[in-house]
């Protein structure tokens, strides 16, 4: 039974051997590959990082432009009604000039209605 156990023994150590000689092998053989991959998918880290950073700048700043915008129309808005109110009085007074035709030579009229207006 010794030469059994010999056996055992042996072919125990050969099955050892392979096992090391098997991951040292596939070690060697990968390690470069996945350092690699490894180096690549940091680097996609760091530029999904950036990226992310960047769209959340741009989405700000997209904001910002938006609330400004609103602000110009708005402001644009209250002009253009100050506007119409302003020139409300004027297009009155024009009005009143067209209505008020005087005989005779228009240009002396329209002098007349002017100065009218004027007050001189």
């Amino acid at each position: 039974m010794s030469g059994l156990a010999l056996r055992l023994a042996g072919g125990g150590l050969l099955i050892l051997l392979g096992i090391v000689v098997g991951t040292w092998s596939t070690t060697s053989h990968f390690r470069p590959a996945l350092d690699q991959v490894q180096d690549q998918a940091s680097v996609c880290a760091a530029a999904r990082e950036n990226l992310a950073g960047l769209a959340a700048e741009q989405g700000k700043a997209l904001g910002e432009l938006t609330l400004a915008a609103s602000e110009r129309q708005a402001r644009a808005e209250q002009a253009v009604s100050e506007a119409r109110a302003s020139a409300q009085d004027d297009y009155a007074a024009a009005n009143r000039l067209q209505q008020e035709r005087t005989g005779g030579d228009q240009c002396v009229a329209a002098a007349s209605i002017i100065d009218k207006e004027l007050g001189l």
